[in-house]
């Protein structure tokens, strides 16, 4: 138990300090006209700034990450899918990951019928 106190005791100092030295040794100035002026990669801003960006483009980013990370579930399933096997648990296990792939096909389905992806 005291190594556990320890580490977070000497983790929450190292923050504390990662979080003092800007309080200490940061210029004080906090309104400059420098931070009060957009950046763009060091060019003048030359577009409004409500941009015409699809909104099917972030649609699309986010359902990459949905089913990227969907994906992601299923790893430690088939690396243990084998010691699950051999224990009263594999019915219950399978039955899970069942309900999970069916979740997964309908999702699947729902964005294909939808045409989440139709970019036309």
């Amino acid at each position: 138990m005291l190594p556990i106190v320890i580490l977070t005791l000497a983790s929450t100092g190292f923050c504390l300090f990662l979080i003092a030295i800007p309080y200490f040794f940061a210029p004080k100035d906090k309104n400059s006209e420098t931070k009060a002026s957009a950046y763009e990669c060091g060019l003048a801003p030359k577009q409004k700034r409500d941009s015409q960006i699809s909104v099917k483009f972030f649609l699309t980013a986010i359902l990459f990450i949905l089913f990227d990370i969907e994906i992601i579930f299923l790893y430690p399933f088939a690396l243990a899918y084998r010691d699950f096997l051999q224990t009263e648990q594999a019915l219950g296990i399978i039955l899970a990951m069942g309900i999970f792939i069916l979740l997964f096909i309908f999702g699947l389905w729902w964005e294909i019928k939808s045409k989440a992806l139709d970019w036309k």
